[in-house]
């Protein structure tokens, strides 16, 4: 089979559009690695793809011509089947009371050939929410200060951010991806290159607060504690020494003096993570032993093995693996404490967490799932009018055969872990699960290709740990968004994402209230964008002009935009031009959530991250330049108030 043909057998577009109308033809070599990256999968001789059904609605699929008459079919979970039957026309109509769930779909046609499939039964929609218009604080969890964490925000900074929220009127707290990083490698900071979208950051573990920990462990540690304290800018190196070191004085305390009713809760979390959370302990250990990429790794860890793994948690490296629970265990029950907090606070949505698109190839979710993760090819974007070369974000994506092959089971596991305490999560580049563009490792983000998801069947999925989780769920669907794509995920009730600055017209022009939608989140920027004082005072423009990047937009443009956003505010009887004049304007659309950043509400210039950078910016390490307790004497509580009253939470 040459590779043009195994190429459309796999829906990979070898040729697209980029968002100048510029036609891109992937390279030969750059194809055939991806090609050989995807698992193999024989092509569906019946079906088209996976079945999906949609609770309550009449269903029914068409067979391919291959099928021959009669064709017998039975749907079934394990060794127990829901439900089975025959057609005599190429024709299946699903019977109308199929209960929710996944499960394999058997088929067998005249000839004796059989074939089998995910089939999953959805509820007709995703979770929508349990209130009407509300809004939230977003904050980089790990730029908070307060008097007593160790220099990074941690879980009980973020108890005091739901408790300031519920001052202000919002119904919850918006925050960075608190996926799991490397323990080891403190400097690769941002929390969209996760090793694991299945746990958690331990740097956000507030230490004191474990139960049994010996504040004298660390006696000698109160200057450091008080430099990091002090910074400006994270030190994850010298936080990740401490925090550490702490966790293991804690986890020493723990074996040998259990406090009452600890060890039945601990035991109870290996039960409830099992069998992730044991593979991702045998993994962190064996990361740590080999010191070197998975792939790498002597032939009989290269695959994760529970006989392996069984022998490793009962032999010599025992405690180390169940230090590494005893860490996800500390951080699960910190945040659950966060969640709970909120819920005592009558906040409609908590927490809403961020779910990053892709993972670091050699970390534990592409060591865990080699099949439905292709670690020799990354996620990024099509050249298009913001980046023109393109973008390789470096990242391990899903790919669609192996989550077919795998009932979409990894997928799910990955919703499972953000929505655990979430009310609301945020599936970052949430395109990709439409369409994926990759690019081999080696190659240039030009020399990538467009491949195709089972869109369908993972709206589904979505949609069925939504409503399990009672989870709103708000797709970032920003950049070359395909025709139709936006209307289908809403008509599975996925929430969209505006972000304000780019909601303009082919003028320029700010669009009105009107254009917003009613089932989205709305933000005036983003983490990637300008904070609201940057971009006022041309401070983005400057600073990107110093690195050598270009800005895509002149000081002439930037004037032009203000003089707009002036208008925008004064066709809506605003008559401020501050932040809260922008809050007030968002606030009065139809748009269920809206989201204000800590950043914008104290004035702070410079941006989280500057795409496109490493060292050259301080990413993901800027802390705010007060601490939480002085925050609401900062801002101007009246206003932000004025601003929101139409979506303000009723104060009890």
């Amino acid at each position: 089979m040459d590779l043009l043909t195994r190429a459309k057998t796999w829906v990979i577009q070898t040729e697209f559009v980029d968002g100048q109308g510029h036609i891109h033809v992937t390279d030969a070599v750059a194809l055939r690695i991806i090609l050989d990256a995807l698992p193999v999968r024989a092509p569906y001789r019946f079906l088209r793809e996976a079945v999906v059904i949609r609770s309550g609605q009449p269903s029914r699929t068409e067979l391919n011509q291959a099928a021959t008459s009669p064709l017998r079919w039975k749907i079934v979970r394990g060794p127990k089947i829901i439900a089975e039957g025959k057609t005599d026309d190429r024709t299946i109509v699903w019977p109308a009371d199929l209960p929710e769930g996944a499960y394999r779909l058997h088929l067998t046609d005249a000839s004796s050939f059989t074939e089998e499939a995910p089939l999953i039964v959805a509820p007709p929609k995703a979770y929508r929410g349990d209130f009407e218009r509300g809004w939230l604080v977003a904050v980089q969890l790990y730029g908070v200060r307060s008097a007593r964490n160790w220099g990074i925000g941690d879980f009980t900074d973020l108890e005091a951010l739901i408790e300031l929220a519920r001052d202000l009127g919002a119904d919850g707290v918006g925050l960075n991806p608190l996926h799991a990083l490397f323990d080891d490698r403190p400097a690769d900071c941002s929390p969209y290159s996760p090793n694991s979208r299945l746990f958690l950051n331990a740097l956000y573990i507030d230490v004191e607060k474990i139960p049994g920990f010996q504040p004298g462990a660390l006696a000698d540690s109160a200057g450091a504690i008080a430099r990091l304290r002090a910074g400006d800018i994270v030190d994850y190196k010298g936080v990740a020494e401490l925090k550490w070191r702490a966790l293991r004085a804690a986890f020493e305390t723990f074996r040998a003096h259990p406090a009452a009713g600890r060890r039945q809760d601990f035991d109870a979390f290996r039960a409830e993570r099992a069998p992730l959370l044991s593979r991702f302990a045998c993994f962190e250990v064996l990361r740590h032993k080999f010191n070197k990429p998975w792939w790498e790794w002597p032939e009989q860890w290269r695959q994760p093995d529970e006989a392996q793994c069984a022998g490793l948690r009962q032999g010599a490296d025992a405690a180390e693996v169940e230090f590494v629970e005893f860490v996800q265990w500390a951080a699960d029950r910190q945040l659950r404490s966060c969640r709970d907090l909120a819920g005592q606070l009558g906040m409609k949505v908590g927490l809403y967490l961020d779910v990053a698109v892709g993972v670091q190839s050699d970390g534990f979710d592409a060591w865990n799932e080699q099949t439905a993760i292709s670690r020799h090819l990354a996620v990024g974007a099509p050249p298009d009018p913001l980046n023109l070369a393109g973008q390789n974000w470096g990242l391990a994506g899903f790919n669609a055969a192996g989550l077919e092959l795998q009932s979409f089971e990894p997928y799910r596991e990955m919703l499972r872990a953000s929505m655990r305490y979430a009310g609301a999560i945020r599936l970052d580049h949430v395109l990709g699960l439409k369409r994926l563009y990759l690019v081999p490792h080696g190659f240039a983000a030009n020399d990538g290709v467009y491949v195709q998801m089972p869109f369908e069947a993972l709206l589904a999925a979505t949609a069925q740990e939504s409503v399990a989780h009672r989870c709103v769920v708000i797709g970032e669907d920003l950049g070359t968004v395909p025709e139709g794509f936006r209307e289908t995920i809403a008509e599975w009730g996925i929430w969209s994402y505006q972000v304000m600055m780019f909601e303009r017209d082919d003028h320029g022009a700010f669009r009105g209230v009107d254009h917003y939608a009613p089932n989205a989140l709305v933000t005036f920027n983003t983490h990637d964008l300008s904070t609201y004082a940057g971009w006022r005072s041309f401070s983005d423009l400057k600073l990107k002009r110093s690195l050598g990047i270009d800005p895509g937009e002149s000081d002439d443009a930037r004037w032009q935009a203000l003089a707009m956003l002036s208008d925008l505010l004064r066709h809506h009887a605003i008559d401020r031009h501050d932040l809260y004049a922008v809050a007030g304007f968002l606030a009065k659309t139809r748009s269920r959530l809206l989201a204000i950043s800590l950043e914008d509400m104290l004035g702070v210039i410079d941006q989280p991250n500057i795409p496109g950078t490493v060292n050259e910016h301080p990413n993901w390490r800027q802390r705010l330049p007060i601490a939480i307790d002085a925050i609401g004497a900062a801002i101007d509580v009246a206003a932000l108030k004025t601003a929101t009253r139409e979506r303000t939470r009723a104060m009890a």
